[in-house]
């Protein structure tokens, strides 16, 4: 993998284009696939993510050194996870009901949603971040390294180097990344729990992400 490895983006919704414009900022390559029910999808790309690129899913998992998967939470099924063996696939995905709907499966599973979507394809090696921020903030709330105010992000996962990989990108982006250890810990980033949507520093986060401080939502 090089020194900046090419993104390739599952979801051309508003997280997904929002994460695009960070990235090619940052100077990543981006590939996106969107929905096939999307249509002028280069077109729309073209307009509010300049500088990713539109392709298929086979060629986003051909061609994508970390793949990110926002689409809506209902729809992960989606998306090929039979292919991600061995790559560093970021869940950055919420369960959200009112959108949704209560998935009766989920709602009985005491598993993190994470979890849920790495026992997809036990091989890939799956991180949780960027699911707890607005995607109205990602560039609002964006800053250059060493600010004082920076916000910081948590990337959870089982494979420490693919958390390292994630917690650079974060740092690029205008972020402090926060290790927040094993992907069960993703629990702390989800909706109805102390870390989701708040706006807090590096210290704050990590106090939030220790072994079950997440636990009292």
């Amino acid at each position: 993998m090089t020194d900046r490895p090419v993104i390739g983006i599952f979801g051309a919704g508003k997280v997904g284009t929002a994460l695009a414009r960070l990235l090619v900022a940052s100077g990543y390559d981006v590939l996106i696939a969107g929905s096939p029910r999307q249509t002028a999808l280069d077109l729309l790309v073209s307009v509010v993510a300049p500088g990713a690129r539109v392709v298929t899913p086979d060629e986003l998992v051909a061609g994508a050194d970390v793949i990110i998967v926002a689409v809506p939470f209902g729809k992960a099924g989606t998306v090929p996870w039979e292919d991600f063996g061995g790559r560093i696939v970021v869940d950055a995905m919420n369960y959200w009901p009112p959108v949704d709907g209560h998935i009766a499966a989920i709602d009985a599973d005491e598993r993190s949603t994470s979890e849920i979507n790495a026992s997809r394809n036990p091989l890939a090696r799956v991180v949780k971040s960027l699911n707890h921020v607005g995607y109205h903030e990602m560039e609002d709330d964006a800053m250059d390294a060493g600010s004082p105010l920076r916000r910081a992000l948590a990337v959870v996962g089982d494979d420490a180097d693919a958390r390292a990989v994630i917690a650079q990108l974060i740092d690029d982006i205008g972020f402090d990344a926060v290790d927040g250890g094993p992907l069960a810990n993703g629990r702390a980033l989800e909706p109805g729990h102390p870390a989701f949507g708040r706006e807090l520093s590096a210290t704050e986060l990590a106090a939030l992400l220790a072994p079950a401080a997440h636990l009292a939502a």
